[in-house]
């Protein structure tokens, strides 16, 4: 059974969001306390967590970009949970390591269509084992990639994108492409999400200072190429 860890400090919420998630078959576990967040993360292994933004003691924030700086959890997808609704603040929630976001109040309904989307693109796609791409060499069994001699640490969503890239080299993918190929169609999700999501991307693939494999083009969207570039 799938299981999502709820990192939520309203206890209102925490009661609906359990019912739901359960309701719809999940298993869930509840902490309110941000210093307890890692501490669940490590013990229960989820498959999901719902983190929420402001916490007591630590925020949401500094224990999403902890997961993420923990090669044995960063695989774990997040959806942030926030009240905050400037385009800054979700941008800043993509940036830090976060998969998706829901602004509160939400609808509980599109909160778990958005969970099942995160975890069908977070899942292992066994019919194709491996891909290789210039010094690239992507293990989707293991979700394992490698660039070079130099292994790259990927979240979910750019794992993802990574394959979608993967299936047509050279191609020139809109945002709404990808938009469509990485999030679905039943999700509404802004374009703008895409541009952080490509941004975190390339960061982790030209982390060693290798020529940068993705090229903008403007007006269009992205695509992945050989370069000589160096980032």
């Amino acid at each position: 059974m799938t299981k999502v860890l709820i990192v939520e400090d309203e206890e209102a919420l925490v009661t609906i969001l359990k019912y739901n998630l359960e309701k719809s078959g999940f298993q869930t576990y509840a902490v309110t306390d941000g210093k307890k967040a890692l501490e669940a993360v490590r013990s229960q292994t989820p498959d999901l967590i719902l983190l929420d933004w402001m916490l007591p003691h630590v925020s949401g924030v500094e224990i999403c970009k902890t997961i993420r700086q923990d090669h044995a959890l960063r695989h774990i997808p997040i959806i942030m949970l926030t009240a905050r609704s400037e385009e800054n603040d979700k941008v800043s929630a993509l940036s830090i390591g976060a998969d998706d976001y829901m602004t509160k109040p939400f609808s509980v309904p599109e909160l778990i269509a958005r969970i099942k989307a995160l975890l069908r693109r977070a899942a292992p796609k066994p019919e194709k084992q491996t891909a290789v791409y210039a010094d690239l060499t992507v293990d989707f069994e293991k979700k394992r990639v490698q660039r070079g001699d130099r292994i790259v640490h990927l979240g979910p969503t750019e794992f993802r994108l990574l394959e979608v890239f993967l299936e047509t080299p050279e191609k020139v993918f809109s945002r709404e492409n990808l938009l469509t190929a990485v999030w679905g169609h039943a999700i509404h999700v802004e374009t703008r999400t895409v541009d952080v999501h490509v941004k975190r991307l390339r960061q982790s693939l030209n982390a060693g200072g290798e020529a940068d494999l993705i090229r903008t083009v403007r007006s269009m969207g992205y695509a992945l190429t050989v370069s000589t570039e160096k980032r």
